[in-house]
């Protein structure tokens, strides 16, 4: 094992090495406009984004999010912040205590005495437990902030569709005709605040009166539905009255706009409006009784546009931008997003698949800038709709925002990962009550950090190393470091200290072990599992180059850190040379359960260079079994990308390209580019943010590589141009 990571110099000249046959020049626009999406129908997985990474709304075929019913099962027409969160009242006055449960895993602490571990679980033997775990799940959720549409109702009616994305400029640039009349609509997101930006052009045709020229935009105002996975829209209705609730008061009105004021049981939230055009009559509507959560903007003649920004508190102001700066500033942050990041060009190489892996790549630089560089980590589905209730999983940070690091944008990872400062002590109380040191790294939560009750969740240890490594990624892409360094120290010591004192040293094997886990194959039992391989190459590389950061910060080495890192277990494997889902699971090639979900064992030599701990004849052996034989169709969206990475190392060049374009139902890419799953997940973010990590490690190759695109077939097919990429570890 490498005692340091490679010096500064010498990573930058590989790099340089790499990046002189990497062809410079590359027409970036040409790249992102020829994959720009179009849509010409009202197809509920049809539908579009635009947005900052901490703010997005998403609308349907016509430009705006009149038809929210009509996508609720689709990709939603979400209107979703960092900021906005909504909890149910607490009644019952539930307390995070109830649903601690005891466990005795065997860690020892050092004289040798069991440690009383205790873990936020769902308690299903004790109704009061349960009732307070199931609430601590499910709040606070995400909020749908409200829709924004047309003031027309039939879509049958709707014809004639012409929408597209331009990516170059954020712009959804959407025509259609609907009775008789044609509507150009266009779309845009601020890049600094949460503001939509719309521009509604009407034709009338000569069949029409000339005087029928009334048209409307129409808000509409859910209440949440806490429900695990949907689009957290709870509208009223005759059977669903909640209208008590929530309410929507205009704060004030002129004849250019509106402040309406958003209450929510306890939340509050603000809606500030301006528009520009003829005058505007703004009325409530009065067919049902909900004058107070839906609002109807009335205007005439051919041309309106109107810019909304949402607010989690009253502005001191209400001057807002035009439409015009709104789509300038627009235009200006993609037009940097797009020229001083990396990009990959694809359009030299003549294996017809490499269209569809261009698009790919391109629309996932999109979206993971629309739904994942906000102020939080993002959760599975961004900022579209909810799933697991809206929360984030820090074992997914990864999945989502290493790419940012490699691909010239680490500020937009910088400014997620500034929340662990925010969540540290929390993750101080977490090891302290189970008896460790340091910080242990919550799996499912919120903004305020609050832990998620989890039977599962809770015992996974894989998002630990995490904040070293996207800091160490931080690192690499920031001068000489030591900013990042400085800054990020005071959470890595720490997280070390947690994964040091989290390992049990087995004397009479002389060994130190990881036990009382679920990995990230969570088909494992916490109970039964010991050392799975992921888990044990992350502890190594994670303490390692934690040792190396106490260094670089002028504290020397630390000892015990090296010396877990030093006298982990080595990988388990069977009889045939394959590496076991864990040294337990000696069922691993018999049993579908060790052979479905993800095939952590991969992550060891891929996502990571491996250490000492990885023989790479075994892990060839093993991917070809895996390859042949897993349960695929159980698998999950960065699977692929996982896959990919690990066969570019072990030199299966051809393994690691046809593992992203693998065709399976997870691996499948939407006409947005969205990352479809199931019926559940009809977008899965981590797989796009794995897929431009593999890319980018097929390209710019990791440390010690001094080949040009490793990750791809060298058959003459794929002629792979790039420029601004940077190496994994």
């Amino acid at each position: 094992m490498n005692k340091t990571l490679p010096t500064r110099t010498a990573m930058m000249a590989a790099f340089t090495a790499i990046m002189a046959v990497s062809h410079a020049q590359i027409n970036r626009q040409a790249v992102v406009s020829r994959n720009n999406p179009q849509v010409h129908a009202i197809d509920s997985l049809q539908s579009l984004s635009v947005g900052n990474g901490g703010f997005a709304m998403t609308v349907d075929a016509t430009g705006l999010q009149t038809f929210p019913e009509l996508y609720k099962n689709g990709v939603p027409l979400g209107t979703m912040s960092d900021w906005g969160w909504h909890s149910f009242p607490n009644t019952e006055n539930y307390r995070a205590e109830e649903a601690l449960q005891p466990y005795d895993f065997g860690h020892t602490s050092k004289p040798g005495k069991r440690k009383k571990e205790t873990y936020s679980v769902e308690n299903k033997a004790d109704q009061r437990a349960k009732a307070a775990a199931a609430y601590l799940r499910a709040n606070p959720h995400r909020l749908h902030l409200g829709t924004v549409g047309l003031g027309i109702h039939e879509p049958e009616k709707v014809e004639a569709i012409h929408q597209h994305l331009d990516l170059w400029t954020g712009t959804i640039d959407s025509r259609f005709s609907y009775n008789g009349k044609c509507y150009h609509v266009t779309t845009v997101c601020h890049p600094e605040r949460d503001i939509i930006a719309t521009r509604v052009c009407v034709e009338l045709q000569d069949t029409l009166a000339k005087g029928d020229n009334r048209e409307s935009i129409i808000m509409r105002f859910p209440y949440p539905t806490g429900a695990h996975s949907d689009d957290a829209c709870q509208w009223d209705n005759a059977d669903n009255r909640n209208w008590e609730r929530h309410h929507t008061q205009i704060v004030e009105k002129t004849d250019s706009g509106a402040l309406l004021k958003r209450t929510i049981d306890d939340t509050s939230y603000y809606v500030n409006i301006r528009w520009q055009g003829k005058p505007v009559e703004v009325f409530n509507d009065g067919s049902f009784p909900l004058e107070n959560l839906l609002q109807e903007f009335g205007f005439a003649g051919t041309e309106f546009s109107f810019v909304c920004e949402f607010l989690p508190n009253a502005p001191t102001t209400t001057t807002l931008p035009t439409f015009d700066e709104t789509a300038r500033a627009s235009a200006g942050f993609w037009h940097d997003y797009w020229t001083k990041g990396g990009i990959i060009d694809f359009s030299h190489c003549t294996d017809p698949r490499a269209r569809e892996l261009e698009r790919r790549a391109v629309l996932s630089q999109y979206l993971l800038a629309v739904n994942c560089a906000g102020d939080t980590p993002p959760q599975e589905t961004g900022l579209t709709y909810n799933s697991w209730f809206g929360k984030f999983h820090l074992e997914m940070i990864w999945w989502h925002q290493a790419q940012f690091a490699l691909y010239g944008h680490p500020e937009l990872l910088e400014r997620s990962l500034d929340w662990y400062f925010k969540a540290a002590p929390v993750a101080r109380e977490i090891a302290r009550r189970q008896g460790f040191d340091g910080l242990r790294w919550m799996k499912m939560t919120d903004p305020s950090a609050q832990e998620a009750p989890s039977k599962v969740g809770s015992f996974l240890i894989w998002q630990q190393p995490h904040l070293i490594h996207l800091a160490e990624l931080l690192r690499r892409a920031d001068g000489d470091g030591m900013r990042i360094v400085r800054k990020f120290w005071p959470l890595v010591k720490p997280t070390a200290a947690f994964m040091q004192s989290f390992a049990d040293y087995e004397k009479k094997n002389g060994r130190y072990v990881l036990k009382g886990i679920i990995p990230a194959q969570e088909t494992l039992r916490a109970a039964e599992t010991k050392n799975p391989p992921f888990e044990l190459s992350y502890w190594q590389w994670g303490l390692t180059t934690a040792d190396t950061w106490s260094t670089l910060m002028g504290e020397g080495h630390q000892t015990q850190w090296q010396q877990v890192a030093q006298k982990l277990s080595p990988l388990a494997y069977n009889s045939d040379s394959l590496y076991l889902a864990a040294e337990t699971a000696t069922d691993t090639y018999r049993d579908i359960r060790f052979t479905s979900d993800h095939p952590a064992i991969l992550g060891a030599l891929g996502i990571l260079p491996g250490g000492t701990l990885t023989d790479k004849a075994i892990m060839k052996k093993t991917l070809n079994w895996i390859w042949d034989n897993w349960n695929w169709d159980k698998t999950w969206g960065w699977d692929y990308p996982m896959v990919a990475m690990n066969a570019a190392r072990l030199g299966e060049r051809e393994k690691a390209v046809d593992a992203l374009l693998m065709p399976k139902r997870t691996n499948t890419y939407l006409v947005s580019g969205h990352n479809y799953q199931d019926q559940r997940l009809r977008l899965y973010l981590p797989g796009n943010g794995g897929l431009l990590t593999a890319l980018a490690m097929m390209c710019a190759g990791w440390d010690g590589c001094q080949e040009r695109n490793p990750g791809f077939p060298d058959n003459g097919q794929w002629d792979v141009r790039w420029e601004g990429l940077l190496p994994l570890p």
